[in-house]
């Protein structure tokens, strides 16, 4: 994308912000399991891990996040929102920025956001952002362009080290769970993440919740691990 036409829709973007709209922008939190054996699920909606670099360049040189929702792990949901611009420049989307700062931007949209920003995200782990696709972010400060950042985010389950012990599993490893309710289904190749600061929480993005009709009161019901991963994406 070229320097002008940033330039264009960071002015239209920063009038937008002026009067922001809702939706398409929070974390939709999971409601407490009703049993040891339910894993509550999380609905991802679009968001933006920032590092310091470009939140100086959004928001102004200095600035810190400011709290909006506490999440687990230690982040939070931040009370910053950024435009998405991809290559359908007629397509602007807001996504929340999640905190703290990271070393390296990241986006993550489902897979219906990025055709409709024209861009090809591929399937991948947090933080597994090389050769991603790239993307074009406008702040009330100003624009950045990531050749690479945006990322559709692969469904996980949090766990802490009492809870993968209890499921008899361990750190990445990838396992298959049921859902319940009317369009309740099997979930397949779906990562564990095992860290002391986590609670249990699956995190699925918009389009798996609609898939399943996930509601916050939609639980999964752990199956079994897979036997081995599954990493042909077609990246």
């Amino acid at each position: 994308m070229n320097e002008q036409l940033i330039r264009d829709i960071t002015i239209k973007i920063m009038r937008e912000m002026a009067t922001p709209k809702e939706g398409g922008a929070d974390i939709i939190a999971a409601s407490p399991a009703p049993c040891m054996s339910a894993i509550p699920i999380g609905v991802s909606a679009r968001h933006i891990h920032l590092c310091r670099k470009h939140m100086d360049i959004l928001f102004g040189t200095g600035r810190e996040l400011t709290f909006h929702k506490e999440l687990m792990g230690g982040q939070f949901a931040a009370g910053e929102t950024v435009m998405l611009v991809g290559k359908h420049s007629g397509t602007i989307l807001k996504a929340r920025v999640l905190g703290p700062l990271r070393d390296a931007t990241q986006a993550e949209v489902s897979a219906t956001d990025a055709r409709a920003l024209g861009i090809a995200a591929p399937l991948r782990d947090s933080g597994d952002i090389a050769g991603s696709a790239g993307i074009t972010l406008i702040g009330p400060s100003g624009a950045v362009y990531l050749e690479e950042g945006c990322i559709v985010a692969r469904r996980h389950i949090h766990m802490s080290p009492a809870d993968a012990n209890a499921f008899g599993v361990k750190d990445k490893d990838i396992v298959n769970v049921q859902t319940d309710g009317l369009r309740g289904g099997v979930l397949s190749n779906v990562l564990v993440r095992v860290d002391k600061s986590f609670t249990l929480e699956m995190h699925i993005d918009t389009d798996e919740a609609n898939a399943f009709d996930i509601t916050p009161k939609t639980y999964a019901i752990y199956i079994g691990r897979n036997h081995e991963r599954v990493d042909n994406y077609g990246d």
